[in-house]
């Protein structure tokens, strides 16, 4: 006996101290916009995208894509030490040892391909093409990342919810356990009935550590999405509002002309035309303008003819290259250039179906889910009127221990799968959104 009431204390201790956590200050509240706004301000995957998308911008230039001239400035110093020996055409002879030569030349010169097949203009629509997908990059990562955000907030709120049900069942098995030591004191009940009240508390009670934990590994994975200091504690809203709206035809639509996999493969389509524009360009002359202006300094010693020269002036030509046989390499670049068309083509019908076939999941996941959160709702009520009856009716001793405790767990049960129908539906809700770029925060 004195066993069982050292027993009993350390229960409610421990009972008392998870009530008491639970109890502490509130922290601050994040509302699902405010971790969006953080997240598209800090989120590394968005700062790289973006990033990446400025390059593929700055690439866009006709500078790159080959059509402007290349302007330098040229200086060469050359220098020589000879020994020269002349022989002049009455026999004398002149001989010079150790003869230094200086020849120094400078001044802009010029390079400007007017005409390679038209290839420069198709390097541009290619550099165009790179842009609009990195640029659909970015958006993917953004709508991805809000995603993420939107699903972990809700996974949050879940399990916020899973919290509050074990907390009420730990009140609950507190209760039974109270209504088994008064009928034990009275004489109306056993000691057996204290100890399986006790042992309903310390299950309740280990189960709501795990939820906790469980609760605040979430918390650490948001404020990794958030990039800000992983132990920042916050707390969510309590509820998961779902938009009940959503049409199979709206989204499928939306998703031809809104998703990202499906807008990437169409430029990725386009970029397969563009390259075989560039390797059909290779069977046209390359034609090119060179130009410059020079300035040429030239230094012989004395007793050679002319002691320095001293040259400027203009340069200018013509060039021109025609590829006339390369190995039949050119046919066989080009008939892979086709192949490689047709399989972008290919690439685009199979993102398309993939596509379609995703959203009629998840559509499929939705609409059930639907229906299992008012089933659910409506359990939860049942499973609550169940519960408060056969409290009455163990605290009157016209029911066992066992069947209290299958009511408190029904009940418990009932709430969980309210709460998590939710929580999928949403998600199933979200991931709709998100392919076909239409997520709207509030």
């Amino acid at each position: 006996m004195k066993f069982l009431k050292i027993y009993l204390v350390l229960i409610f201790c421990f009972a008392t101290v998870i009530k008491t956590v639970a109890q502490t200050t509130k922290p601050p509240l994040l509302t699902l916009k405010e971790a969006v706004e953080i997240a598209l301000k800090n989120n590394y995957n968005i700062k790289l995208s973006a990033n990446n998308n400025t390059i593929a911008k700055n690439n866009v230039t006709l500078g790159n894509a080959g059509i402007l001239p290349q302007v330098s400035l040229d200086a060469t110093l050359a220098n020589s030490i000879q020994n020269t020996k002349q022989t002049r055409t009455d026999g004398t002879v002149n001989e010079i040892n150790g003869a230094h030569n200086s020849n120094l030349s400078y001044g802009p010169s010029l390079n400007w391909t007017i005409f390679d097949g038209f290839a420069m203009f198709a390097n541009l629509d290619q550099l165009k093409g790179l842009s609009r997908l990195s640029e659909l990059s970015q958006r993917d990562t953004i709508e991805s990342t809000i995603s993420d955000v939107i699903s972990t907030y809700y996974n949050l709120v879940n399990q916020d919810q899973q919290i509050k049900a074990l907390q009420g069942a730990i009140e609950i098995s507190r209760t039974q356990l109270r209504y088994a030591n008064d009928k034990l004191q009275v004489g109306r009940g056993s000691g057996l009935d204290v100890l399986n009240a006790k042992v309903n508390v310390n299950t309740d009670t280990a189960a709501l550590i795990t939820q906790i934990q469980q609760y605040r590994s979430t918390k650490v994975s948001m404020n990794q999405l958030l990039v800000r200091d992983l132990q920042t504690d916050f707390s969510v809203t309590d509820t998961i509002v779902i938009d009940e709206k959503l049409l199979l035809g709206n989204i499928l639509s939306q998703a031809q002309t809104q998703n990202p996999s499906i807008l990437i493969s169409q430029i990725n389509r386009e970029l397969a035309d563009i390259n075989l524009r560039q390797v059909r360009a290779l069977r046209y002359p390359t034609v090119g303008l060179t130009g410059g202006y020079t300035i040429s300094n030239n230094k012989t010693p004395a007793n050679l003819v002319t002691r320095q020269q001293d040259i400027k002036g203009f340069n200018y030509g013509l060039t021109a290259s025609f590829n006339i046989f390369n190995g039949f390499n050119q046919s066989r670049i080009e008939r892979n250039a086709q192949i490689e068309i047709e399989n972008s083509a290919l690439n685009l019908s199979k993102t398309r179906q993939n596509i379609e076939a995703r959203i009629n999941t998840l559509y499929i996941s939705y609409l059930s889910g639907l229906e299992q959160v008012k089933l659910n709702q409506s359990n939860v009520d049942i499973a609550k009127r169940n519960l408060d009856i056969s409290l009455e009716k163990y605290k009157l001793g016209n029911i066992t221990p066992l069947e209290i405790r299958e009511a408190q767990r029904n009940y418990l049960d009932a709430q969980s799968r309210y709460f998590q129908s939710q929580y999928q539906t949403k998600s199933a809700e979200v991931t709709l959104k998100e392919i076909t770029n239409s997520i709207n925060i509030q």
